[in-house]
């Protein structure tokens, strides 16, 4: 029998070294490349499996990740609350030193205005003074506005206070003067000094019930 002579052509099997060009040519297209998790997709599914994982007594999987998901929860609303309302004052009525300004005094701040009331109805006013910003101090601690401490001096009271209390900073100041000048200095009580130191102490009072 003649005719053209039989061409050989590819092998229809490749073999295994062809088949593998074949594959890695294949999933170097744009298309296959672009469907590869990213390194993202990669840090996220392991920090799922990461959870997935957590064991809280006899509980994994699922479990563990609704209580850890609840206890983020409980946190935000916490730092949410403390951005909004602020640190909550302790209140310090049972642990106030007794010290104060130096003295041993254990008084509450109404019988110090009792004291501080009758002492300018006696005429002595340099106690009063001195009486009446005892008060404002006591007060103060006891309602945990200022932490009054052995060692704090009034002005120390006097610049924690009008953080507290701004607009009435500049009173602060000038009744801390007014207590340094009769109760270091030797000054005489005045009773417009007086009458300051106690005005100041009704104000901040009143405006502690308003707040309340």
């Amino acid at each position: 029998m003649t005719g053209l002579p039989f061409a050989a052509g590819p092998p229809l099997t490749p073999d295994a070294d062809d088949a593998r060009r074949d594959v890695l040519r294949e999933l170097t297209k744009p298309e296959y490349v672009a469907a590869q998790p990213s390194w993202l997709d990669r840090a996220a599914q392991a920090f799922w499996d990461w959870l997935g994982s957590i064991r809280f007594g006899g509980t994994e999987g699922a479990p563990a990740v609704a209580l850890i998901v609840l206890l983020a929860v409980v946190v935000v609303v916490v730092v949410v609350v403390l951005l909004v309302y602020g640190v909550p004052r302790l209140n310090r009525r049972s642990t106030r030193a007794p010290v104060l300004f130096g003295d041993d005094d254990a008084r509450d701040s109404e019988a110090m205005r009792t004291a501080a009331r009758a002492a300018a109805a006696r005429g002595d006013l340099t106690l009063a003074v001195a009486e009446a910003f005892r008060a404002i101090a006591r007060g103060l601690d006891e309602r945990g506005d200022v932490a009054v401490s052995p060692g704090t001096t009034a002005n120390d009271v006097a610049r924690r206070a009008g953080d507290v209390f701004p607009d009435l900073r500049g009173g602060f100041a000038e009744a801390a003067a007014a207590f340094d000048g009769v109760r270091y200095l030797d000054r005489p009580g005045t009773d417009d000094a007086y009458r300051a130191v106690a005005d100041l102490d009704r104000r901040v009072t009143a405006s502690r019930w308003v707040d309340a």
